[in-house]
């Protein structure tokens, strides 16, 4: 794809997502004149530039080359209805892929396979994200290739291949769903508490996976959110949906528990 086209989906993304250029470099530490250089029609914005961008965006690496959603269209169409199979195949690296860009494989090999490759969240932040972390967690799964037919069969409802990620089980607190080690397969588009179930979220750098339930206030007309964890061992704590450091990062819909032989 050329220079224009590159440029053309730099100034809709930052059009979309973020509003003007000085929005932009605000929001993801980038230096203005930088900024201003690679949105500008005098400068260029080759492939290398717009690789390492997109990679700092945690977007997939040929982002910049397609017309693929922006993560805020993503999130409001919940799934991009323009989106082959074989591209969305490849968009499912737009929120949550790891920075082991070896490990990933190329799109153009996944393409071809016609598979969907789930990859890990990556607790390791990024530009305009905060770094996690998971206590207890004893290594990870780095990635999930899967056919479409298993992701329908076995995943019927989410918000979009784009928006699932793997979550590698951490300590101990949620022994009876899962154990460490175990995957977990997240949505990443679930940013609410909308309904019980369990969730992935954080307060501040700390990372939690707990059944998460809406409970009325005391003495108020609002309500706390209920943290459980299925060890009885460790104590529900509620939480203001008014903390700061408080952000739901994904919904959990499936876990595999191990079983040791």
């Amino acid at each position: 794809m050329n220079d224009a086209h590159r440029k053309a989906r730099l100034n809709h993304l930052i059009a979309t997502d973020y509003g003007k250029p000085i929005d932009f470099a605000r929001a993801t530490g980038m230096n203005k004149a930088r900024v201003s250089q690679i949105t500008s029609a005098e400068e260029p914005f080759g492939e290398a530039a717009a690789r390492n961008l997109a990679r700092k965006l945690d977007l997939h690496d040929d982002w910049f080359n397609h017309t693929w959603p922006t993560p805020k269209e993503a999130g409001k169409a919940g799934k991009s209805p323009d989106l082959s199979d074989v591209e969305e195949s490849a968009a499912i690296y737009h929120l949550p892929h790891s920075n082991a860009g070896p490990e990933r494989g190329s799109a153009a090999e996944e393409q071809q396979q016609g598979d969907l490759v789930i990859h890990q969240y990556d607790v390791g932040g990024g530009m305009g994200r905060a770094r996690i972390l998971l206590s207890d967690q004893p290594g990870v799964i780095k990635s999930w290739r899967v056919e479409h037919e298993w992701l329908a069969k076995n995943v019927p409802s989410h918000s979009g291949v784009h928006n699932l990620a793997i979550v590698t089980g951490f300590g101990p607190s949620m022994t009876g769903m899962y154990n460490p080690g175990d995957p977990l397969l997240v949505d990443m588009g679930c940013k609410s508490v909308t309904h019980d179930a369990p969730y992935f979220f954080r307060i501040g750098e700390e990372g939690y996976i707990k059944l998460l339930q809406r409970v009325p206030e005391f003495d108020g007309p609002g309500h706390v959110i209920r943290a459980i964890s299925k060890n009885p061992d460790y104590p529900p704590f509620d939480i203001s949906p008014k903390n700061p450091y408080f952000e739901v990062l994904g919904k959990v819909l499936t876990v595999w528990k191990s079983e040791h032989y």
